[in-house]
């Protein structure tokens, strides 16, 4: 059985929390979660592969048990995140790794991976989207108005997203047995996401994802000129990012490996067994 360490660091004045294992002295690969959820979502994935990986799991800053400072004291951009989690792996000494990225992840590993193309030895995307084909038109269409214009009508439209109810589909849809999904998975990911102040934070960042499809061609030209090796393994019934953002990835990697499985927006939860594998293989082809 692996052992998980639950540890915390300062960086840039805030404390972030993250998970460890693996050996120290192992490839490293980064995890980095999406919204709403945290480095909780990745519980069950890092025992699978702690054995032969060093792992190191962040919550950013305003999820899991990161801090939270109010939005109007912390400018919550992508850039921000990112340039805090790079300031994470800089202080525990991780300048070369893979990284695992979902949702709000994947803007995140672009930006490192921009900013320093030399230190991402491999990109696994589950659903981490970087083309404007992964982008539902019936779920981004409320938050292109809000990117447009942060109007009373406009927020109205996006804070669905930070409701229990969104965050129970969001683990559900696309799932065919919905059985295999702990209820636990949501009603943890919504207490955290209900704390006081931290709809302004979500509300922030939403706002902010108007500055990641500019970043796209910038993404694209970063994958053909380093052909970083990259494995998609997609829920291809998710209702936020499409499977054509998963096939897209071959149109400037070419020996990207696609993988479109049954399931949904948080592919771990129930469709584990099906792709740890995948990862492994890659991992160790790769790395």
């Amino acid at each position: 059985m692996a052992r998980i360490h639950h540890q915390y660091a300062e960086v840039g004045g805030h404390r972030l929390f993250y998970r460890e294992a693996g050996p120290a002295d192992a490839p490293t690969l980064v995890l980095l979660h999406g919204f709403p959820a945290s480095s909780f979502m990745f519980r069950n994935l890092i025992p699978a592969l702690a054995d032969r990986w060093h792992l190191i799991a962040p919550d950013l800053l305003g999820f899991g048990q990161s801090d939270a400072p109010p939005a109007a004291a912390f400018d919550y951009t992508f850039d921000s995140l990112a340039a805090l989690t790079r300031g994470l792996l800089a202080q525990l000494g991780v300048d070369r790794y893979a990284m695992y990225v979902q949702d709000l992840g994947a803007p995140i590993g672009w930006r490192l991976a921009l900013a320093d193309p030399g230190s991402v030895t491999a990109v696994i995307s589950q659903n981490g989207n970087a083309y404007e084909e992964g982008f539902r038109p019936a779920f981004f269409e409320p938050l292109r108005h809000y990117w447009d214009a942060r109007t009373a009508e406009t927020e109205a439209a996006v804070r669905p997203a930070l409701t229990l109810e969104f965050t129970r589909q969001q683990y559900l849809t696309g799932v065919a047995d919905a059985s295999l999904v702990d209820p636990s998975t949501w009603w943890h990911d919504y207490e955290l996401l209900s704390r006081p102040g931290n709809d302004l934070i979500q509300l922030q960042l939403m706002r902010d994802y108007a500055t990641n499809p500019p970043l796209y061609p910038a993404v694209h030209r970063y994958f053909r000129e380093h052909q970083v090796p990259l494995l998609a393994v997609w829920g291809r019934d998710d209702p936020i990012f499409a499977p054509a953002g998963a096939l897209a990835f071959t149109a400037d990697l070419p020996t990207a490996e696609v993988h479109l499985l049954d399931g949904g927006h948080f592919l771990l939860e129930s469709a584990l067994e099906e792709t740890v594998p995948l990862i492994r293989r890659f991992l160790i082809e790769s790395l």
